[in-house]
C-alpha cells in the first residue's frame, strides 16, 4: 500500500466508500474508518499502520495546500 488511492481500495473492500466533498475531510473520515477496522481486528497491524502512514502523509500535503 503506497497511496491514498490504495487506502480507499482497502475501505471499499469492506463496503466503505468515503466522499464528504473536501479531500483534507474524506482524509479525516478515512482515518477514522481505517482505526475503527484495526480496532474490530478486521485489518492486521501492518495493513493498519501502512494506511495511517499514507493517511498522516496525505492529510499533511493537504494542510500545506490550504495555508497558500
Amino acid at each position: 500500500m503506497e497511496t491514498l488511492y490504495d487506502v480507499q481500495q482497502l475501505l471499499k473492500r469492506f463496503g466503505i466508500i468515503v466522499y464528504l466533498g473536501k479531500r483534507l475531510y474524506d482524509i479525516e473520515f478515512m482515518t477514522l474508518e481505517v482505526k475503527t477496522l484495526y480496532d474490530s481486528r478486521l485489518i492486521d497491524r501492518d495493513t493498519y499502520l501502512s494506511a495511517r502512514t499514507i493517511l498522516k502523509r496525505e492529510h499533511h500535503i493537504e494542510e500545506s495546500r490550504g495555508e497558500k
